[in-house]
This record gives structure tokens, C-alpha cells and sequence, in this order.
């Protein structure tokens, strides 16, 4: 897993730690050892850490004119032990939307597992972003199963395009047109 770096190739359109509204400003990354690590597998210095023992994360992108952030998450989601999705929205999510961000794109293709506790803090989650949405992109069809089997897709878009997209080869704003787009088709 340590060869597993966060997505760079938009590090030219954002960097989360140059960003004086993001959660990580000012992060300084250590780029001679590796300091985090999920169970007994070392994780590339460039991930963020929010908290968590098994889940961490980079924001890859935000856009505070459109309301969007592009987040991509790599470990173990572990809401019955660890509670990560607490952490993750009292320590993540409360601030950007506290900056305007109301529309969520969850990147998990490195999300190995998920373990669900309750839905509480998805459904305060969800109802806070009002007008807005989370949709989460590429995440493992064993990961999505757990999710849906706990109802907490009812919170999180899961399905269709969004399961393969293939969001390297674009640009930010075109993901995030890609991903409204679907996510209109289904209200309509």
C-alpha cells in the first residue's frame, strides 16, 4: 500500500495545503519516512490523516464558487470500532461545508472494507449539504454491498456510471459534470 500515492496530477489546479479554507492548510508532508499506516501496511506520506487508525484521505480538489469537493480515500472504513464517519464529519466535512461545499464526490477505489455502525452521521451529513449531494465513485462492489445492505446508499449515491468512471483522464470540473449529470438523471 505504500506505493499507493493520492491521485497528482491536478496538484497544478489544487493543493489542499495551500488552500487557507481546506482542513489541511499548512500540512507539512514527510517525504523521507512513512508515517501513517493502516493495520500493519505502510501508506504513502501524502495521504492526510483526519483522525482515524484505518481510514485516510486526500482532498484533491475544491471549488468554492461551484461547491464541490473531489475527495479520495484509501484504507479501511470502520464505523463500529473507530467510528470513522464521525471523525470524518466533524473533522472534514463540518469545515468544508462551513466554506460552502455542499456536493461531495467520494473517490474509494482504495477503500479495502467497510463496517457499519448506525447512519446517524450520514443522515445528519446528508441533510446538511440541503441542496447539495455526496455520490461515491469507484468504490469496490463488496464495499458498495455493506453500504446498501446497512441503507446507508440511501445518504450516498452509488450505481451505474458512477461505479466505473474513469475520472483520471479528466479534468476536476469535468468529473463533477459527469457526476451531476448522473445524479440529475435519477431525480428526473
Amino acid at each position: 500500500m505504500h506505493e499507493i500515492e493520492p491521485y497528482y496530477r491536478w496538484r497544478d489546479d489544487y493543493v489542499a495545503a495551500e488552500d487557507e479554507r481546506s482542513p489541511f492548510y499548512e500540512t507539512e508532508y514527510n517525504e523521507f519516512e512513512f508515517d501513517k499506516q493502516v493495520y500493519n501496511y505502510l501508506l504513502h506520506p501524502q495521504w492526510d490523516s483526519f483522525g482515524s487508525s484505518t481510514l485516510y484521505l486526500k482532498v484533491l480538489y475544491a471549488d468554492y464558487d461551484r461547491n464541490y469537493s473531489i475527495i479520495e480515500l484509501i484504507g479501511e472504513w470502520n464505523d463500529a470500532i473507530d467510528n470513522d464517519i464521525m471523525l470524518l464529519k466533524r473533522e472534514i466535512i463540518e469545515v468544508m461545508i462551513g466554506e460552502g461545499i455542499t456536493k461531495f464526490i467520494l473517490i474509494g477505489e482504495n477503500i479495502l472494507n467497510f463496517h457499519s455502525s448506525d447512519d446517524c452521521y450520514y443522515e445528519e451529513w446528508f441533510q446538511e449539504v440541503e441542496d447539495g449531494w455526496i455520490a461515491g465513485i469507484n468504490f469496490r462492489d463488496h464495499v458498495i454491498d455493506e453500504f446498501k445492505h446497512n441503507n446507508i446508499d440511501y445518504y450516498i449515491n452509488f450505481g451505474g456510471v458512477l461505479d466505473d468512471l474513469g475520472w483520471r483522464a479528466l479534468k476536476p470540473l469535468q468529473v463533477y459534470k459527469l457526476v451531476e449529470e448522473q445524479l440529475i438523471k435519477r431525480l428526473n
